[in-house]
């Protein structure tokens, strides 16, 4: 009873510079609120990591190159490496398990967020510095997708747990909230990612990106949630203690039963949840729509070699990818978040099919025929395409942190997530065999 009281003592403590914080927060933006949304630490907080979500994006075309310069990659063999360090998305509901079920110093959130940005930070440090073959970028990038990976499934459950129960308006105006940072990281990074790999060079672009996982780590300062007790410490408090050595093993084999008992019950939830129909046919439409063959990497080698694009103009491409992306998400929030998904999907799947093959005209050279230069042409073709694909991702999105039972919202979006990545993954490995085959 002591203990019990003594514990309660302790959390009115830091309760209550919690509680002053936050009204502080809040002081300072008055009437103003973002999207609709009542401002607080916890809504910066998840605004800071999908912003280095999407600043990380300086790496990218620096990476490009990086396996076609530096280590002398050609094109199916730069997919299958890329496909090779994406494989930590394709595991993020074990993240979510871990993360509902196991505290890491008492939290299920900040600690993890914390961790993920020392390992991104160290993973990218090492790309600078000490990578000098593909078995060895493998390993980096691995580190640092598991990082992104799994800091992403963390704060996803933070975003679940906000919109669980929320009409559809504030759960869509949570997911513009979180892919407009994205996207303004997006634009941050692009901006200047063509001309530091033009004028300092690929390893110079990754020592700069080490920096921003340590964002993610601050981040965490930020997130509002109470410490909770290890489930083999609550497991071990439930019953008579004992300093003998069976009493030891009782305690571990009850603690085990215990998070087994939860498991179970977050496996059962999650199942309940996906197989709902208005969950399940969207997700396997979007699977199917992302596992279609990609030809991106064989398309960079094809604009560097054959059209002769630098660095700069691509990190141009990227920009306007970004913006595009950006105006998706304020159309979505502002016009169609109360649009029915099926029709939605259907006028996204017809325009896509449409403008998916306009990659064709430029192969071919059409484009200069019909008096369109390539670089005007891959600028208009990357803004439709990165515009639309942003569109039809949004709903998917906001139905399924709308349907996720409280106590496994970070494993059932984690899995989904996983299943749109799955796909992808499987579009780009059949995109490498189409370009070894050809």
């Amino acid at each position: 009873r002591q203990g019990g009281e003594s514990n309660k003592g302790r959390a009115v403590a830091v309760a209550g510079p919690a509680a002053a914080f936050n009204a502080r927060f809040k002081a300072l933006f008055g009437d103003f609120k973002p999207l609709g949304l009542e401002p607080s630490p916890e809504l910066l907080a998840i605004s800071m990591v999908y912003f280095v979500q999407g600043i990380l994006g300086l790496s990218r075309l620096a990476l490009s190159f990086f396996y076609k310069d530096d280590l002398n990659m050609d094109p199916a063999s730069a997919t299958a490496l890329m496909g090779l360090a994406t494989l930590p998305w394709m595991v993020k509901p074990l993240y979510g398990f871990i993360s509902d079920s196991v505290p890491l110093l008492g939290y299920r959130r900040r600690s993890y967020l914390a961790a993920c940005g020392l390992l991104g930070a160290s993973a990218w440090t090492m790309l600078a510095t000490a990578v000098t073959t593909p078995q060895a970028a493998v390993g980096a990038m691995l580190c640092a997708s598991l990082s992104t990976a799994f800091s992403d499934v963390v704060v996803d459950s933070i975003v679940v747990a906000r919109a669980r129960g929320a009409p559809q308006a504030t759960a869509g105006s949570l997911q513009s909230l979180c892919w407009g940072s994205q996207s303004l990281g997006g634009i941050t990074s692009a901006y200047f990612s063509g001309s530091l790999v033009e004028d300092f060079g690929v390893r110079f672009v990754f020592g700069v990106t080490a920096l921003f996982p340590l964002i993610v780590s601050c981040s965490a300062l930020l997130i509002d949630e109470p410490k909770v007790e290890p489930p083999q410490l609550a497991a071990a408090s439930s019953g008579p203690r004992s300093s003998s050595s069976g009493g030891a093993a009782s305690e571990v084999a009850r603690s085990a039963k215990v998070l087994g008992q939860r498991l179970a019950r977050q496996g059962q939830g999650m199942w309940s949840a996906i197989k709902q129909e208005r969950i399940l046919y969207p997700a396997v439409f979007v699977f199917l729509w992302q596992a279609t063959p990609s030809c991106d990497v064989a398309l960079f080698y094809f604009q560097t070699n054959e059209l002769g694009f630098q660095p700069e103009f691509l990190g141009k491409v990227r920009l306007a990818g970004c913006l595009a992306s950006l105006a998706g998400v304020v159309l979505y929030n502002t016009q169609l978040k109360r649009v029915p998904l099926k029709k939605m999907l259907t006028w996204v799947l017809l325009l896509g099919a449409a403008l998916g093959s306009t990659t064709l005209i430029l192969v071919t050279g059409l484009n200069r025929k019909l008096g369109i230069s390539d670089q005007f042409f891959v600028l208009g073709d990357s803004v439709m395409l990165t515009a639309l694909g942003q569109i039809s991702f949004m709903p998917i999105l906001v139905l399924a942190a709308r349907v996720c039972p409280e106590g496994v919202e970070a494993t059932l979006f984690a899995t989904l997530m996983s299943l749109f990545n799955g796909g992808g993954i499987l579009g780009g490995g059949l995109g490498a065999a189409l370009t070894a085959a050809v």
